[in-house]
């Protein structure tokens, strides 16, 4: 299976909300982070 660069970056959103809740902040800067490349 190949792994998508938007895969990771929600992988480990995902894991980050778990750990810290904050998941609307990490959203944006996931789409910060797509928009530079």
């Amino acid at each position: 299976m190949k792994e998508y660069e938007v895969e990771r970056y929600l992988r480990g959103a995902k894991l980050l909300e778990i750990g810290e809740g904050t998941s609307e902040i990490q959203k944006i800067v996931i789409s910060w982070e797509i928009m530079d490349n």
